[in-house]
C-alpha cells in the first residue's frame, strides 16, 4: 500500500452556504450578449478584422512570411518529387475505384492541390484521391450509369459514351460535395467532425477497406463483374467473382501477386529501418515502372490478353459546368462523402499539426476542401481529400510546407502533358495490387476490437456495428447507422450514469464512493448521493430511482403511510379507542386495530403531514398503536453532490423539485452542494424556490454541508470519524454564526 507523502495543508475559513458566500464575495456583473449583439459584431468591419479575415482565408500569407528558404526549400523539393510520383500512381489506381478511366485520377492529383496550396492551413497533408471517397463516388457512378443496362434518364447524356457519362456523374457529385463543404465552412460548423469519433472512423474505414479489397479483385483476376451498390452489394459482388473464378487471367493474377509481395516486403523494411533510411524506398513507383516495362517488352496485352491502362490523352480537357439533373439525384450521396472526406483530412492534419507545433483551423479546412473540389470538378476530377500513405511520404521525406504539395502537382502535370504515354502498357492488375497493399493499415485496425472490448465496451459496440453495417448495407447507410449508434451510446451513458453513495476518509474533507474503499466511514443518519452527469428529461426518473435505492426508502410511500396513519389516529382518538399517556399513544382496549385501506383523496396523502388538532406529536420511528405500520426513516439529512451536473432542463427541474419536497415532507433535510452557479441562476429564473425549498439548502462543498448538519444535530450518536474530527477542530465555535473549520 502506498504511504502518504507526509505533506499536509491546513485551511481555516468560515463555513459557507451559497447564500453566505455570495453575501461575503461580490460577484462581477457581466453583460450577456444577445443574439442581436452577436449579429452586429459579426457584420462589424474595421482594419484589424479585415486583416485577420484575409490571413484566415489565405493562410499562405502567414507561413510564407516565416519560410526559411535555405533550410526548407531543398527538403520541400525532395518531398515534392517523391510525393508527386506516388500521387501519379495512386491517382491512376484510385480512379478505378471511382469507376472512371484511370487518367482522370491525374486530374484529381493536380487541380485540387493548386487551390489547397493557397487556402489550406495544414502544411503537411498531400491533397488528392482517397480510396474510401473514390469508392463512395464509384458507388454513385455505377448506380446512375450501370455496367449492364441503360443509364438513368439524365439530361445531357445524349450521344455520350459510358465512360463520358460516368465522368460527368463523378464530376457533378464532386462539385456538390465541394458545395456542401464550402457551405459548412462559411457557417462555421467545422465542429461537426467532432461527432465522428475515432472509434466510428476506425470501424468505417475498416469496412471501406473490405469494400475496396473486394472491388479490386475483378482487376487482379480480370473478371467481368458489374459495379453494384446498395445493401448487400458486397455479397452479390463476391457471388459474381466466385461464379467466374475459372475465367481468371493467370498472367494478371501472377503479376499482381508478385507486385503485392515485393511492395509489402519493402514497405515492412521501410518501417523497420525508417530511422536509418534518408527517404523511404518508393517501391510502388519502382514496381510500377518495372511492370510497365515488362508488359511492353513482352507484349502481355496481345500474348495473354491482359487489361491495360490504354491510351492516356495528352493535356487537360476544357472545363465543364456541373449537371443540375445529376446534382438533384445525388444530394443524399454527396453529403456523407463531404463529411467523410473532411473528417479524414482533418484527422490527418491534426496529427501533423501537433507533431510540428502549429495550428489548423477546421472551418478554413472546410472552405479549402470545398473550393478545391468545386474547382477540380469543373476540370473533371473526382473527390479529393488526403491519403494517409501519400501524406506520410510527403512528411517523412522532409516536406515542410505546401510548397512540397505544389511541386508534387507539377510532377503530375509533367506526366499528364508529356510522358503519360509511357504508362499506357501498365496492367490494371498492377494498379489493383498497389491499392490492396496500401489497405494494410486500414485492415489492421481490426486489432483494436479486443482492446476496446476490455477497456470500453460501448465504444467496441460502436466500432463493430459501424463496421458490419458499412460492409453489409453500404458505406453511406453504414455511416448513418454508426453515427446513430454512437449518439445512442452517448445518450445511454448520460441516461444511466454510475451514481454513488459517498463516505468520508478519517480526518480529511475527502469523500469518495463507499464501495471503492475499505477505510471509509459513512456519516450517521446522513446520506451523500452523487450523480456524475447532467440531469435531463431522459434520466430524471433514473436519478430518482437511484436516490431512493441509496437512502433505502421511498419518501412518497412513507409520506402517504404517515398521512393515512394520521387519519386513523384522529378517528381512534375521536372514538376514544386511543388515550394519551407519558409513553405516548396507547390503545384503550385489547383488540387489534386494523390499518385503513382507504385510498380516497390520494392528493391529500401527498401533502405535508398536518398535526393540527392532535394533542401530541407523533414519533414516527417509535412503535405506533395497534398494527399501524409506517416505514422507518433512518436518516435526518440528505446531501446531493452536484459537482458533475453540468445542466438541468425543465423536466429535470420539475422532477428534482418533486423529489426534494417528498424528502422534506418526511422530515429529511436536503442539501445540494457544489452546484454550478449557472444552474442556480437558472433555478431562480424558473421559480424553483418556494416556502418548502429555500436557497439555504445550497452549500459550496460536501464538507460545508456536513459541518452545518453537525451543528444542527449536535447530539447524534455519530460513529463517523469526520464528525469526531469536526468536533475537535471546531470546539468552541459551534455557537458562532459561521463556524470555522480546520482540516
Amino acid at each position: 500500500m502506498m504511504q502518504p507523502s507526509g505533506k499536509q495543508y491546513v485551511v481555516t475559513r468560515p463555513l459557507y452556504s451559497e447564500d453566505s458566500f455570495v453575501e461575503q464575495y461580490e460577484k462581477v456583473v457581466r453583460k450577456r450578449k444577445t443574439l442581436l449583439d452577436h449579429i452586429r459584431l459579426y457584420f462589424t468591419c474595421d482594419s484589424k478584422r479585415a486583416k485577420n479575415a484575409a490571413l484566415s482565408l489565405l493562410p499562405i500569407i502567414g507561413w510564407l512570411k516565416i519560410y526559411r528558404v535555405k533550410e526548407w526549400l531543398l527538403s520541400d523539393i525532395v518531398s515534392g518529387i517523391s510525393t508527386g510520383l506516388v500521387a501519379v500512381l495512386q491517382g491512376l489506381a484510385y480512379s478505378l475505384l471511382a469507376s472512371i478511366p484511370p487518367w482522370y485520377g491525374l486530374f484529381t492529383a493536380f487541380f485540387p492541390v493548386i487551390i489547397y496550396f493557397f487556402l489550406g492551413t495544414s502544411r503537411h497533408i498531400s491533397v488528392g484521391a482517397f480510396p474510401v471517397l473514390s469508392l463512395m463516388v464509384g458507388a454513385t457512378v455505377t448506380k446512375l450509369v450501370p455496367d449492364d443496362g441503360p443509364p438513368v434518364n439524365i439530361t445531357g447524356f445524349e450521344g455520350l459514351s459510358m465512360d463520358q457519362q460516368r465522368v460527368i456523374v463523378a464530376a457533378s457529385v464532386t462539385f456538390l460535395m465541394g458545395v456542401f463543404q464550402l457551405a459548412l465552412g462559411l457557417v462555421q460548423v467545422g465542429f461537426i467532425v467532432m461527432y465522428l469519433s475515432d472509434t466510428l472512423v476506425s470501424g468505417f474505414t475498416t469496412a471501406a477497406a473490405v469494400h475496396i479489397l473486394v472491388s479490386q479483385l475483378k482487376f487482379i483476376l480480370q473478371l467481368k463483374v458489374p459495379g453494384l451498390s446498395g445493401p448487400l452489394s458486397i455479397i452479390y459482388t463476391l457471388e459474381y467473382i466466385f461464379t467466374q473464378i475459372t475465367d481468371t487471367n493467370i498472367c494478371d493474377l501472377v503479376t499482381a501477386l508478385v507486385v503485392m509481395v515485393v511492395v509489402f516486403v519493402v514497405k515492412e523494411l521501410n518501417d523497420r529501418f525508417k530511422s536509418k533510411l534518408p527517404v523511404p524506398i518508393p517501391v510502388e513507383v519502382i514496381m510500377t515502372i518495372i511492370a510497365c516495362g515488362v508488359s511492353y517488352a513482352f507484349n502481355f496485352k496481345d500474348k495473354y490478353g491482359v487489361d491495360i491502362v490504354g491510351k492516356i490523352p495528352t493535356g487537360y480537357e476544357s472545363p465543364m459546368a456541373p449537371n443540375l439533373d445529376i446534382i438533384q439525384r445525388t444530394a443524399v450521396e454527396a453529403f456523407p462523402i463531404a463529411i467523410v472526406g473532411f473528417a479524414v483530412a482533418f484527422s490527418v492534419a491534426k496529427v501533423y499539426a501537433v507533431k510540428h507545433d502549429y495550428l489548423i483551423d477546421g472551418n478554413q479546412e472546410l472552405i479549402a476542401f470545398g473550393v478545391s473540389n468545386m474547382f477540380g470538378a469543373t476540370f473533371k476530377s473526382f473527390a479529393a481529400s488526403t491519403a494517409l500513405s501519400r501524406s506520410a511520404v510527403q512528411e517523412s521525406t522532409g516536406g515542410k510546407t505546401q510548397i512540397a504539395g505544389l511541386l508534387s502537382a507539377v510532377i503530375v502535370m509533367i506526366v499528364t502533358l508529356a510522358i503519360g504515354y509511357l504508362l499506357e502498357p501498365l496492367q490494371k492488375s498492377v494498379l489493383g495490387a498497389v491499392v490492396i497493399v496500401n489497405l494494410k493499415g486500414m485492415l489492421m485496425q481490426v486489432r483494436e476490437v479486443p482492446y476496446l472490448w476490455r477497456k470500453d465496451r460501448p465504444d467496441c459496440v460502436v466500432w463493430v456495428v459501424t463496421c458490419l453495417a458499412s460492409i453489409l448495407l453500404g458505406l453511406d447507410l453504414g455511416l448513418a447507422v454508426g453515427l446513430g449508434v454512437e449518439l445512442l451510446s452517448v445518450v445511454f451513458r448520460t441516461q444511466f450514469p454510475r451514481c454513488s453513495t459517498l463516505a468520508n476518509f478519517k480526518g480529511t474533507d475527502i469523500y469518495r464512493d463507499r464501495k471503492d474503499y475499505h477505510s471509509v466511514n459513512e456519516p450517521y443518519a446522513v446520506k451523500i448521493f452523487r450523480i456524475p452527469s447532467p440531469i435531463f428529461f431522459a434520466n430524471i426518473e433514473f436519478f430518482r430511482s437511484k436516490l431512493v435505492e441509496s437512502v433505502g426508502f421511498n419518501p412518497l410511500r412513507v409520506l402517504r403511510k404517515r398521512n393515512k396513519a394520521l387519519r386513523k389516529i384522529r378517528k381512534m382518538l375521536k372514538k376514544g379507542e386511543l388515550r394519551i399517556t407519558e409513553k405516548g399513544l396507547q390503545n384503550t382496549g385489547h383488540f387489534p386495530i386494523e390499518e385503513s385501506g382507504d385510498e380516497s383523496n390520494m392528493e391529500d396523502l401527498d401533502q405535508p403531514t398536518d398535526f393540527s388538532g392532535l394533542p401530541v406529536q407523533v414519533n414516527w420511528n417509535s412503535e405506533l398503536p395497534g398494527n399501524i405500520c409506517v416505514p422507518r426513516v433512518d436518516i435526518h439529512s440528505l446531501i446531493l453532490d452536484f459537482s458533475a451536473v453540468s445542466f438541468l432542463d425543465i423536466s429535470a427541474m420539475k422532477g428534482l423539485k418533486t423529489a426534494l419536497k417528498e424528502f422534506i415532507r418526511v422530515d429529511v433535510d436536503v442539501y445540494i452542494v457544489a452546484c454550478d452557479p449557472y444552474i442556480i441562476k437558472k433555478l431562480h429564473g424558473c421559480n424553483f424556490f418556494d416556502e418548502e425549498i429555500e436557497t439555504s439548502l445550497f452549500f459550496l462543498t460536501v464538507h460545508d454541508a456536513m459541518l452545518h448538519i453537525l451543528e444542527k444535530h449536535p447530539y447524534s450518536p455519530t460513529i463517523d470519524s469526520v464528525c469526531e474530527k469536526v468536533r475537535t477542530a471546531t470546539q468552541g465555535l459551534l455557537g458562532e454564526k459561521s463556524p470555522e473549520t480546520r482540516f
